[in-house]
């Protein structure tokens, strides 16, 4: 089953690309570039053992967003979108396996989740991110979605002290009011340092959120299977950041 949405339309670049996966097959591929990054590199304990695809229940129902290599044709990168409606028909977002929600499923206005994101090792230090993220623009914009949110995860450290340390500095940018704050099933062993203790520079995917102005919302959960924390995000799409929206939305016409 691919789930259903109107096409975004393919945006390329001079070496990357970004597309909606069409087919169960290309569906897949995200599933085996989630697996390599995750499960091998990572050593993420992932369900479905080593078929050498990472699966679970929501990808039915989700949109999978690809960055594939112009030259190639490999995919690089992807996300896996999740809309409200979606949601609606199997009774859950993903982050709710780690999160008591609260009052985000009802805000006023659209919502968008998304997880799983994933770049292959050898693009990281490059510009597909950049592409991935140009491509969620579109979605956005083709869709009319008020509000995006996801789980961005961070490494842990020895007790969870790089964690801490991270949310530290993330605190410094901007939480959530307190309606909105949501509750970790699983906190962390460690829950403050010191701001001195470690320097904590925010991992890429938590980075690009802070930039384009979203919010924190509170304490994150501890993810044993991932070895990492996860903390919800939660932006304002009608409130982006100036400076970084134009960069964001604008790429959608230049790739």
């Amino acid at each position: 089953m691919v789930a259903t949405a109107s096409a975004l339309t393919a945006k390329r670049g001079e070496r990357l690309f970004v597309e909606l996966a069409a087919s169960e097959s290309e569906i897949r591929e995200a599933q085996a570039l989630r697996f390599r990054v995750f499960g091998e590199e990572l050593g993420a304990k992932l369900k479905t053992g080593s078929s050498g695809l990472d699966v679970d229940d929501l990808d039915a129902y989700c949109q999978h967003l690809l960055v594939r290599d112009t030259r190639t044709g490999e995919v690089v990168g992807c996300t896996r979108l999740l809309t409200d409606r979606n949601a609606e028909r199997i009774g859950r977002f993903y982050s709710e396996s780690e999160f008591d929600l609260g009052a985000i499923p009802r805000l006023k206005g659209r919502l968008l989740e998304v997880g799983r994101t994933c770049i292959s090792a050898e693009f990281r230090q490059g510009t597909a991110i950049a592409v991935l993220w140009s491509g969620l623009a579109g979605f956005i914009q083709l869709h009319g979605f008020d509000y995006l949110f996801g789980c961005a995860s961070m490494p842990l450290g020895e007790n969870d002290i790089q964690a801490a340390a991270i949310m530290n500095r993330l605190r410094r940018h901007a939480t959530v009011s307190p309606e909105l704050q949501v509750i970790p099933r699983v906190p962390l062993r460690t829950a403050q340092v010191h701001d001195d203790v470690l320097d904590a520079p925010l991992p890429a995917l938590l980075r690009t959120y802070v930039r384009l102005g979203a919010k924190v919302c509170g304490e994150p959960c501890r993810d044993p299977d991932f070895g990492v924390a996860d903390v919800l995000m939660l932006l304002d799409v009608h409130a982006l950041n100036p400076t970084y929206s134009r960069h964001f939305f604008d790429r959608t016409a230049s790739l």
